[in-house]
């Protein structure tokens, strides 16, 4: 009995101690707490890249509470072109104009969507099968339907298709930007981002100095005159217009300019970065400790800050993060 005894207890310590012995960032010196914080008044129970559903089910889209609701049994898919997107496990689409809640379309598409974007009168459909589709709002009819790759697993940041003039592109949940034509109604051609068995899809898309840049959670592409990829484990990636910024799982923040060469780089030891923002002429890194790190641009300067950051789902717009039911602003 006395050896089970030291045995359990041997146990209990070797948990305890590995657990005690996980390594966190610890800042050398913190320059002052951030002052500029408040409550939100009730918690984010979802997000997207567009913005968050709140626990009364009102969705929160460009740094305000719309008076848009999104039923139970629906999830917030995305904000596109003024519309509230949301949808069913099974299909059951509703898109609902943000500022006249009374403009309803619903399509019943029969399968579960990952995301959708509107321009005009075309509705564009990521599904969760990687299948792409065009749909005309007007008539509810398909006008495209191209089959992907069907993924395994995927990363929760799933990008929305985007319109660009004629053309949409389809940023896949296989590793691809796949571009499509809206008038010749056809697939024009398809780059591959990432060739990953699993959390593939991508998590990024912007077009900074004329190049599309599109991102997996390990690489990155620069699309132009040429091809380039670069290997990054990225939790998160901003721009600023002209460079691209990084927060990297090994706790890097890595600027790049649009062809994806280094322009600077800061390492931060253990540091598990959330979230990105760049505005004026400061990047801001929230860490998952309670840090906030203020950058110059060039990233050789930086001063760390105390904050209160809580466990739960975070959303981020162009000066403030919303952790669950709190916000932090870099305005």
């Amino acid at each position: 009995m006395h050896k089970i005894f030291l045995t359990f207890l041997t146990v209990l310590v070797l948990v305890f101690s590995g657990c005690s012995s996980k390594k966190v960032y610890e800042p050398k010196s913190v320059k002052d707490d951030w002052e500029i914080y408040g409550d939100m008044n009730q918690s984010i129970v979802e997000t997207n890249q567009d913005g968050a559903l709140l626990e009364d089910r009102r969705v929160f889209v460009e740094g305000k509470v719309s008076n848009i609701t999104i039923d139970e049994d629906k999830y917030f898919l995305s904000y596109s072109d003024g519309w509230v997107i949301s949808a069913s496990l099974d299909g059951n689409m509703t898109l609902a104009y943000e500022s006249d809640p009374s403009m309803i379309h619903n399509f019943d598409l029969e399968k579960s969507v990952a995301t959708a974007s509107v321009k005009n009168d075309t509705l564009a459909v990521l599904f969760a099968d990687n299948e792409m589709a065009l749909y005309s709002i007007s008539s509810k009819k398909p006008i495209l339907k191209e089959q992907g790759n069907p993924p395994i697993i995927i990363n929760s940041k799933v990008v929305k298709p985007y319109f660009m003039n004629d053309l949409v592109l389809f940023l896949t949940l296989d590793g691809k930007v796949v571009i499509i034509s809206s008038t010749q109604n056809k697939k024009l051609r398809s780059i591959i981002v990432s060739s990953e068995d699993n959390f593939n899809n991508i998590i990024y898309f912007n077009i900074v100095n004329d190049k599309f840049i599109a991102a997996t959670g390990t690489k990155i592409l620069s699309f132009g005159q040429k091809e380039v990829r670069v290997e990054y484990e990225a939790r998160s990636i901003i721009t600023d217009g002209n460079n691209i910024y990084v927060a990297t799982k090994q706790g890097d923040i890595v600027s790049l300019n649009s062809e994806l060469g280094v322009n600077e780089k800061v390492k931060f030891p253990f540091a598990h970065f959330l979230a990105l923002i760049a505005t004026g002429d400061k990047i801001y890194a929230l860490e998952k400790e309670g840090y906030l790190i203020e950058f110059s641009k060039d990233l050789l300067e930086y001063d760390v800050y105390e904050v209160d950051v809580e466990e739960g789902y975070i959303h981020v717009n162009d000066k403030t993060f919303y952790i669950e039911d709190e916000y932090i602003s870099v305005q």
